[in-house]
């Protein structure tokens, strides 16, 4: 990573899947504010598996749960699972002509790799994990367009979700990826070379329209708001069904690790567990009511779930909100505002009143694809 430039900016470094990634530069919450109201700027930590050869789209989409486009200059949400439906790791997968390029979670690269590298027989297929050869910026924010288009030179930057057009930025070669918006906000994803990323970033963050760096710590908070699930939190062994992931399913594509579970669990009609969107609602005079990781989701003295993210709202003036699974008999699809339960969440040994709420905590530029409205 351009580790130099960011320590320039005051960024706080943490390591996540073995890789360097910056934690915050600072008071995150004033950083998520910026990319709400503006625009941020964020160097994604993504492991990245190339594949190449005449059967590159064939092979890939033999394996992930999404169509895989053969078109140049589209890509596709997808997920890899177990055969019991479970989440192995969820993954962007993009056509570049002679080559996929998938990104995935950063510790998840250098096994997929071995593991595909391990089931090639009689296809035309070379696979390798190439996450150093690649830097990715996000560029969040209602004037995230304005942003990009002044920077890129030699293309017209596509809006259409998981596009992506080539051009340059300070005389380095780019590829300018429009996001499906998992903050909330509009977003693109500028990928390049190793070797260019200082130049690269440095003019996202100098150049043109003024932008705010951003660290991990913001990319939480902003797609918690939006209600995007994310692979560590919400999506590692969970169905995705049960996940509301919908936008990573093709439902009649050929076979796949997992389709038949998934399947199974679609034609029920209801999961047996959901994945819900929570307001506490603590006492005017509480101390801190932000839950864990594992907080009890009740009803009653009856648990009926779990946090699996929460955090102070900053666009909510610190409204305490949270990720959780749920029993299903617990949530009413059609009016979940209006339920009469006794639901809190367990913080510090003591119950948070709480409250479904609708997607997104947030409204923003844009939506986050991977989750349907309730």
């Amino acid at each position: 990573m351009t580790r130099g430039l960011h320590a320039d900016y005051g960024a706080e470094f943490e390591t996540r899947g073995g890789r360097t990634v910056v934690a915050h530069y600072g008071r995150p919450e004033r950083t998520h504010l910026a990319v709400r109201n503006g625009v941020g700027v964020i160097e994604m930590g993504y492991g990245v598996v190339v594949v190449e050869g005449g059967d590159a789209v064939d092979y890939v989409d033999n394996a992930v749960s999404n169509r895989v486009p053969d078109a140049d200059g589209e890509g596709c949400y997808a997920l890899l699972l177990d055969p019991q439906g479970g989440i192995d790791t969820d993954l962007y997968v993009y056509n570049a002509g002679e080559r996929l390029l998938c990104f995935t979670p950063p510790a998840r690269a250098e096994p997929l790799a071995a593991d595909w590298s391990d089931k090639v027989f009689i296809q035309d297929v070379s696979i390798r994990d190439a996450t150093d050869d690649f830097a990715v910026f996000g560029v969040h924010g209602p004037n995230a367009t304005e942003t990009l288009s002044t920077l890129l030179a030699g293309a017209t930057i596509s809006e259409a979700p998981l596009t992506f057009v080539r051009g340059s930025i300070a005389d380095a070669g780019v590829t300018a990826v429009s996001t499906d918006d998992p903050t909330g906000e509009t977003g693109y994803e500028v990928v390049c070379a190793a070797d260019d990323a200082e130049s690269v970033l440095d003019s996202l963050l100098t150049r043109g329209t003024p932008t705010t760096p951003v660290g991990y710590r913001t990319w939480e908070t902003l797609t918690l708001e939006a209600g995007t699930p994310l692979f560590e939190t919400e999506l590692d062994g969970r169905i995705p069904n049960v996940a509301g992931v919908r936008n990573a399913l093709d439902f009649d594509k050929g076979c796949y690790v997992g389709q038949e579970v998934v399947s199974r669990v679609e034609n029920r009609g209801r999961p047996s567990k959901r994945l819900v969107n929570l307001l506490l609602l603590p006492d005017a005079d509480a101390d801190s009511v932000v839950p864990d990781t594992g907080a009890a989701v009740l009803d009653g003295d009856a648990s009926v779930g779990e946090v699996t993210r929460g955090a102070a709202s900053p666009s909510l003036s610190g409204q305490p909100i949270a990720l959780a699974y749920v029993d299903s008999d617990a949530y009413e699809r059609d009016d979940p505002l209006d339920l009469d339960l006794d639901l809190g969440v367990r913080v510090d040994g003591d119950v948070v009143n709480a409250a479904f709420s609708d997607l997104p905590f947030v409204e923003g530029s844009g939506r986050s694809a991977r989750r349907p409205s309730y």
